[in-house]
């Protein structure tokens, strides 16, 4: 996604929640919630288009154009600082805070004058809150827990937003003259969820130039720390970024280091020692005579401890040596093993592209088949009719083999109930190729209750994936509390697959849990959730979280064959 869509989407969004703090026009607040995500999904740079072609966009009208027009060439828009000046620093800060909206943080800081998160938090110690209309002891506790998963997220950033930033530092430093290597590392490299800072390596026989052109990215706003070996940056977005220089005969040591995670890497250097080595960012060396042995690749340096190259999504001391030493490294999913995605979403709901563009960005990434899941009618405010759903489906199956010869799959994302029903009747289900479930409500059930209602979802005979199981949003939301061992043994029972939801918010199951589930001997799907064409691309963050939880080609059921794919999908029915 182009950075410009996303500074306009924030924008758009803050806007969106200013007027609703304001108590302003409801109607006029939504509009803006939707043209955000509308140019936050939209496939060009919207920085290159004038009023007209802005309005092109849907949900884009005239005033909203204006408005990003005005952005791009001052850099501000009036609107915005006008509502923003009447709103205090402390209120903005409070609806930062995941489970507390505009509204009741308006009520908080008129009532009770708290304009600060600490002083929130003391309120709430102080059960100041209760007696407040809209709120309880049941706010208080989720307030509470909002301000623990901000906290806990610290100054860490989604996967997505790092990726974009390290690609882009890569690409203009591997420009440099003298640049050997280029490469990102550190947690970054291993894919983890959320990224503190970001390492880069580069090899050459001079650090002078590197260090100056990372000084001198347009990106950079502050220096941190300028040497010959090192140098930090904070970016205009406050991630901070840290280079390192290592010579060309030190490549595959120093990215074998940098790459870490810590724990890996002790171990690493503990066989080292054991025969007599010491291992470096700068190389295998020989301890007593200090010859250097092995350093320019990665493969060189395990390969001298007598380990194969460890996948740098699987190094974090969770078996992956002794799996090495024993060659039973798996043979890990890749981006390249997918054959299609099987969660997407059009403009028929809450997408953001009509089928037909959808259809033709999946074609273009050369997928096998590709399913269409717009969402079931318990989604109230999708408006979802079996007539819709119906029609939907006859295009789709004009539209079946025109791509590429693209199979298209038509399918659902239903809504687990409370009680683990889904939205439609069995006989209706029978017409869908896939069935996804997913919660997307009543969240704080009690443990018991929410097994229950999983389980139950995963035995209808039509539900064939649990959609983003856990239902977490990373920083903002924790996931449901459910036994997860007894679900896990139920989906490789009944032969239910898990989703590794691909969005860089989600990462819905998490590595631990993906690890968990394969004991089961769970099927797993990872899909995108895509909501527009520009969001098909997810797909590398899913396939990372799936690498970290060692997942292989059998374990996920849309790197099959779609004659297999569709023997699962059937799960056991005989009709």
């Amino acid at each position: 996604m182009a950075r410009p869509n996303e500074e306009v989407e924030a924008l758009l969004q803050e806007y969106a929640d200013l007027i609703a703090i304001t108590r302003g026009d409801a109607i006029k607040a939504r509009a803006y919630e939707k043209a955000a995500r509308a140019i936050g999904g939209h496939p060009s740079d919207v920085s290159h288009l004038d009023v007209k072609g802005l309005r092109d966009i849907p949900g884009v009208g005239k005033s909203i154009a204006e408005k990003v027009t005005e952005y791009f060439r001052t850099g501000r828009v009036s609107a915005v600082e006008e509502t923003r000046s009447r709103i205090p620093a402390g209120v903005r800060e409070l609806i930062t805070i995941p489970t507390l909206g505009p509204k009741k943080a308006m009520t908080l800081y008129q009532d009770l004058h708290i304009s600060s998160i600490d002083e929130l938090a003391d309120a709430i110690h102080a059960e100041k809150l209760r007696d407040l209309r809209g709120f309880g002891e049941k706010t208080e506790e989720n307030i509470l827990h909002g301000i623990a998963l901000m906290q806990q997220a610290g100054d860490r950033i989604l996967l997505n937003v790092a990726m974009d930033t390290a690609e882009d530092i890569v690409a203009e430093l591997s420009r440099t003259s003298g640049c050997e290597r280029c490469a990102y590392a550190g947690s970054l490299r291993r894919m983890k969820e959320t990224i503190g800072d970001i390492d880069v390596l580069v090899a050459a026989d001079r650090s002078a130039p590197f260090m100056a052109a990372l000084t001198g990215l347009p990106l950079t706003a502050e220096v941190i720390a300028h040497g010959g070996k090192k140098t930090s940056i904070r970016t205009t977005k406050g991630l901070q970024i840290d280079l390192r220089v290592v010579p060309p005969d030190s490549w595959g040591a120093g990215l074998q280091y940098f790459s870490g995670s810590k724990a890996h890497n002790i171990r690493t250097r503990t066989i080292a020692v054991r025969r007599g080595l010491k291992l470096s960012e700068y190389g295998l060396f020989d301890a007593e005579s200090g010859q250097q042995i092995a350093s320019r690749s990665e493969e060189e340096v395990y390969a001298r401890l007598d380990l194969p190259w460890i996948p740098p999504t699987l190094r974090e001391d969770r078996g992956e040596i002794e799996a090495g030493i024993k060659g039973e490294l798996p043979a890990l999913v890749t981006e390249r093993d997918i054959r299609g995605d099987l969660h997407t979403h059009t403009d028929l709901t809450d997408g953001l592209a009509p089928l037909e563009e959808m259809v033709r960005a999946a074609a273009a990434r050369g997928y096998a088949y590709y399913a269409v899941t717009d969402h079931a009618p318990n989604l109230y405010m999708q408006q979802m009719t079996d007539a819709k759903i119906l029609a939907q489906r006859e295009r789709i199956r004009e539209l079946d083999g025109k791509h590429r010869r693209m199979r298209l799959l038509h399918g659902t994302e239903l809504n687990i109930d409370p009680d683990g029903e889904v939205d439609w009747p069995q006989d209706f289900l029978e017409g869908f190729d896939i069935c996804l479930a997913s919660v997307h409500s009543h969240f704080n059930l009690s443990r018991k209750e929410m097994t229950r209602r999983l389980v139950r979802a995963c035995e209808n005979p039509h539900v064939n994936v649990i959609g983003h199981p856990t239902t977490r949003l990373i920083g903002k939301r924790q996931g449901i509390d459910a036994d997860w061992d007894e679900v896990f043994a139920v989906c490789a029972r009944t032969g239910t697959a898990l989703e590794v939801n691909a969005q860089p918010d989600r990462l819905d199951l998490c590595d631990e849990d993906i690890l968990s589930a394969k004991r089961y001997g769970v099927k797993f799907a990872i899909d995108t959730d895509a909501h527009s064409t520009v969001t098909l691309a997810h797909l590398r963050y899913g396939v990372g979280t799936a690498q970290r939880g060692w997942l292989t080609k059998d374990d996920v059921i849309n790197t099959w064959p779609l004659q297999r794919l569709r023997r699962f999908l059937r799960k056991g029915r005989t009709t």
